[in-house]
């Protein structure tokens, strides 16, 4: 499988993700720079974290414009899995690819270290080698990272089976715990803790492998009964 790790002004988890991919998945991936418009050769998208931007306005509100975005809602129309941490989750929200808003934390402060993620639904091309209701353990790393939408979103989000993530301890005032959402298609999934960074044990966790595996699993099923 080959991966595609966006790159904007300002992204600083984009060597995590390529080293998650390439060293501890084992697949194929490369840097693609946010003014590159050409994504149909990739299999996944993988949008990091950090400031894109340097976060002017609010944070992915600049991204959401540049000109890979084009290609990113290409290869959304494809049904391609496509995977935004952080940041990346900001400019899915602020790009229309998921429902929803980002706000400042609750308490107005950072936050960085391990938190306890509960999956709240393992039917996913993300979320597949896991249980349902299994309790992992991710970083987070943000000060923007209050997810908001208003009930009828909410109510939508949980008919339609798409919140993938929920948060152990409400660490940042998200609304109903939420830590990770996908789209009603089950191809874009957003969420604020970094797999990328858990994906040996020497981070202090390994629990975010098994989200990239379940990304190749997906499409390896799915390359079998096209082929």
């Amino acid at each position: 499988m080959r991966f595609a790790v966006v790159v904007f002004p300002g992204s600083n988890c984009d060597v995590d993700m390529y080293h998650a991919v390439k060293d501890e998945l084992g697949e194929e991936v490369e840097y693609v720079w946010h003014d590159d418009e050409e994504l149909s050769s990739f299999d996944g998208i993988l949008i990091p974290g950090g400031f894109s931007y340097g976060d002017y306005l609010r944070g992915g509100a600049i991204a959401r414009f540049s000109n890979v975005m084009n290609s990113i809602h290409e290869a959304n129309k494809a049904g391609k899995p496509i995977l935004g941490v952080c940041n990346g989750f900001q400019i899915l929200l602020e790009a229309g690819l998921l429902p929803g808003a980002m706000q400042r934390n609750e308490k107005l402060k950072f936050i960085c270290r391990q938190v306890e993620l509960t999956i709240e639904n393992n039917a996913t091309v993300f979320t597949s080698l896991y249980e349902k209701d299994e309790k992992i353990t991710i970083p987070v790393a943000h000060g923007e990272g209050n997810y908001y939408c208003d009930k009828a979103t909410y109510e939508r989000l949980v008919e339609n089976m798409q919140i993938a993530f929920r948060y152990g301890t409400n660490i940042n005032g998200s609304r109903h715990d939420i830590a990770g959402i996908t789209n009603e298609k089950g191809n874009v999934l957003g969420m604020m803790p970094h797999p990328e960074r858990a994906v040996d044990q020497l981070l202090g966790s390994k629990d975010g492998l098994k989200l990239f595996q379940s990304i190749v699993k997906a499409w390896r099923e799915a390359h079998v009964l096209s082929t």
